[in-house]
């Protein structure tokens, strides 16, 4: 069993997207996950921020970083039908963790005023 956690200021992320719109939004995040972030209103930088940890996290859980075979639009953030969060793998980063012998990965979201934080377990 593998963990990585990660924590972000939502304020960061907000900068990024107003300073660089749809090219940091679609450099980071799959278009599932900017039309559910989009979504919540008034809470879409949060929820960003939140998704952005859980990928940090999962290349923490990798031992990689976005380095080589780990990219940012193949580990997407989505919601079961209960609406708990998601880490579905794809391509590259899937094969990866698949080698590292990690099938399934939890993840945990959470955000405060000023920060996003994520957890994730790889088994």
């Amino acid at each position: 069993m593998e963990c990585g956690v990660d924590i972000i200021e939502i304020d960061r992320i907000k900068q990024s997207i107003e300073r660089q719109g749809d090219n940091f939004l679609n450099k980071i995040f799959t278009a599932k996950e900017i039309e559910y972030c989009n979504s919540k209103g008034v809470q879409a930088y949060a929820s960003f921020a939140a998704r952005f940890a859980a990928k940090e996290a999962v290349a923490k859980l990798l031992q990689t970083g976005f380095a080589g075979s780990v990219h940012w639009h193949e580990i997407e953030v989505d919601n079961t039908v209960t609406g708990a969060p998601e880490i579905i793998l794809y391509g590259d980063t899937k094969r990866l963790a698949e080698e590292k012998g990690i099938q399934y990965i939890k993840v945990s979201l959470s955000h405060s005023r000023e920060s996003a934080i994520s957890m994730v377990i790889g088994y």
